[in-house]
């Protein structure tokens, strides 16, 4: 793996899928006096494997399965695209129930070329 692809590769995808995943846990999963975590890891290859977490403590509010997402709406809407671009920009995406915890964790993986 080249590392200056690899790392521009990580610059380009790291940084929009955090922010939608971490725009949703504020919007949708904030419990009030309750922070947020996010974790970026990359695993050696071959293939590299980025993987973005961002974990809420707020069960109740649970995001589409991928595969499952609904179709945008208005275009000038202030919402509704976030998991489009997450899926659109990631290999693989999904959530699952928070372990030992109130919560869910939101994460993506890509591949770093």
């Amino acid at each position: 793996m080249d590392g200056r692809r690899a790392r521009r590769d990580l610059d380009a995808l790291a940084a929009p899928i955090a922010a939608e995943l971490a725009a949703n846990a504020v919007r949708h999963g904030h419990v009030s006096g309750r922070d947020l975590q996010l974790l970026l890891r990359v695993t050696d290859g071959p293939p590299a494997v980025a993987r973005v977490e961002v974990t809420d403590t707020r069960a109740k509010r649970v995001p589409p399965r991928p595969g499952r997402l609904p179709t945008p709406g208005d275009a000038l809407a202030e919402g509704g695209r976030g998991l489009v671009l997450v899926d659109g920009l990631a290999d693989r995406w999904g959530w699952c129930p928070r372990l030992g915890a109130p919560g869910k964790t939101a994460w993506a993986e890509f591949t770093l070329a």
